[in-house]
């Protein structure tokens, strides 16, 4: 393999991983504070509001990311007539992967907040602390420090889902590594994406080891 052809591939891909990338990011973007919004509608003590969000959660989780894209897209014209621009697949994306992994999020949530014993929200009582300061400043900071390994594995699968947008025709970087791969007839710019996966995925598992070492003195 040349070193110069492997190169030359990534710098075509360049526009490509840079649409990965910004999926990447403004779905963490939405998605981690709506999961959480979710996740406090799903433990609401109303049971009208805990069946809308767990409902809502059953069917986001159950049904493909893939179909949801579709959905989210086509759905427009398909129900309300509404014409659809090229511009709008960059929203579509944005919108289905937000709403997908914020039902995700909020699971990993909400099993995080209820792994706190009970003992600890008293003993803040106790000492002054109303519900919303007990839940930021007591609560809060032990959920982050206990779900990193289950928020870990949901970006690295984020990052390799953002290869999903294909079906939407938007372009980021397997689309282009496929379309680059058909015109060299090469299976080299496959490589060069899968090199890419792998090094970001490697980056966001170190970046969260990190985080979660720097969170050891809740143990």
């Amino acid at each position: 393999m040349r070193f110069d052809e492997f190169f030359n591939i990534c710098g075509q891909l360049l526009p490509g991983m840079t649409v990965t990338l910004e999926i990447f990011f403004f779905t963490l973007l939405f998605a981690l504070p709506l999961g959480m919004l979710i996740a406090v509608g799903r433990m609401s003590k109303y049971k009208i509001i805990q069946l809308i969000f767990r409902l809502y959660i059953a069917i986001v989780r159950g049904t493909p990311l893939m179909l949801q894209l579709l959905v989210v897209y086509f759905g427009p014209y398909y129900i309300f007539g509404i014409s659809i621009s090229s511009e709008y697949r960059a929203y579509a994306t944005i919108i289905a992967f937000s709403c997908n992994y914020a039902a995700y999020f909020a699971e990993i949530y909400r099993t995080g907040i209820n792994s706190i014993d009970n003992g600890q929200r008293e003993a803040a009582y106790v000492l002054g602390y109303n519900r919303a300061q007990t839940f930021f400043y007591i609560i809060l900071p032990q959920v982050i420090k206990r779900i990193i390994p289950a928020m870990t594995n949901e970006f690295v699968t984020l990052v390799k889902d953002t290869s999903l947008a294909f079906c939407i025709a938007y372009a980021e970087m397997f689309t282009e590594a496929k379309r680059i791969a058909a015109a060299s007839t090469s299976m080299l710019p496959f490589f060069a994406a899968g090199t890419f996966y792998f090094v970001f995925n490697a980056l966001v598992a170190f970046i969260m080891k990190k985080a979660e070492d720097k969170l050891n003195y809740y143990d």
